[in-house]
């Protein structure tokens, strides 16, 4: 969740966040009440402001006047907890923009079929270890064991917990795991360039593999860019099914599942990375996981970097 006690903390927390993500931040300064800073991507930038009042510290994303860049803005922070925000405002009613309509309340569970492939990732946001997606189909039997063995979203488990619970999804649930290593994910990212495009090719890999274990076809992932990215990865089979996106996914039973697996799939192989090269790599991108690489470095070369990390971090640029 990003957070902060004051201005300062929070636009701290969100640089080093929004930078991870291959975002780049300039022209920071002090207005009234708040600070003010460019934030861009590829083509794409605008303004946003952070403003302290008594109620606390807030976003104000009123001065972002493209509509599809303040909904990926909007998208990204709500994937790590919600913000108080101050959107642009909207002219007219047939004019509603993709950041108005992701205002709306998610959808509850009651709201989707009883039985749907819920699908999740781990890794997005960590320097090193791969990109894992993964994918469970949940049967309307299945729903109230999992809730009772204490399936719910991975952020709020422990690495044993989570390690446990993805025994007993797997002999009980249709799964599969997409792994997507680092010098593949580099490779991908290189070609792509941009990480919401390369998250949606692997979600719509585990919604295809899925298909063909369950015939389900209903399918359901947490919200992240535009809305027809992973259709538009799906291939033919795949075009077929009812997808559908939420923020908080994870709080659905089958998205929770998939959480799971994903965390456990990567933290597994962020610890085979870690003994491969007798150097204990840490999750996230931190000034301890800036210290592991300079470490990596002068150990194995910097040209070794792209087996273990995500290159377009802007760790890479502090080694």
């Amino acid at each position: 969740m990003i957070t902060g006690k004051d201005k300062f903390e929070l636009f701290n927390n969100f640089k080093t966040f929004a930078e991870s993500y291959g975002y780049i931040v300039k022209d920071i300064k002090e207005i009234s009440y708040g600070l003010q800073f460019d934030l861009s991507l590829n083509k794409k930038n605008g303004v946003i402001r952070i403003y302290e009042g008594k109620k606390g510290v807030r976003f104000d994303f009123s001065q972002l006047k493209d509509s599809d860049f303040l909904s990926t803005i909007e998208s990204l922070i709500s994937s790590n907890g919600q913000i108080e925000v101050t959107k642009s405002p909207t002219t007219k009613a047939n004019k509603t923009t993709k950041a108005t309509k992701s205002s709306k309340p998610p959808l509850s569970s009651e709201e989707f079929p009883e039985e749907i492939i819920g699908i999740d990732e781990s890794g997005k946001g960590d320097y090193f270890g791969p990109l894992v997606i993964a994918g469970v189909f949940v049967s309307k039997g299945n729903v109230e064991y999992l809730k009772q063995i204490g399936v719910m979203d991975s952020k709020k488990l422990s690495d044993k917990q989570i390690a446990e619970l993805s025994v007993k999804i797997k002999k009980l649930c249709p799964y599969t795991i997409v792994t997507i290593g680092n010098k593949k994910y580099n490779e991908l990212y290189d070609k792509i360039n941009n990480l919401n495009k390369l998250l949606a090719w692997g979600h719509a890999r585990a919604i295809e593999n899925l298909i063909e274990k369950t015939a389900c076809q209903f399918a359901l992932s947490d919200q992240f860019g535009d809305e027809g990215l992973i259709k538009k990865a799906l291939l033919d089979k795949g075009k077929t099914i009812t997808l559908y996106q939420r923020h908080k996914a994870e709080e659905i039973i089958s998205v929770a599942a998939a959480s799971i697996l994903a965390r456990n799939e990567f933290v597994s192989r962020l610890t085979i990375l870690s003994n491969e090269y007798k150097l204990k790599l840490p999750k996230g991108a931190s000034t301890q996981t800036v210290q592991a690489a300079k470490q990596f470095v002068f150990e194995h070369g910097k040209q070794e970097l792209i087996n273990i990390a995500k290159l377009h971090f802007k760790t890479t640029g502090q080694l």
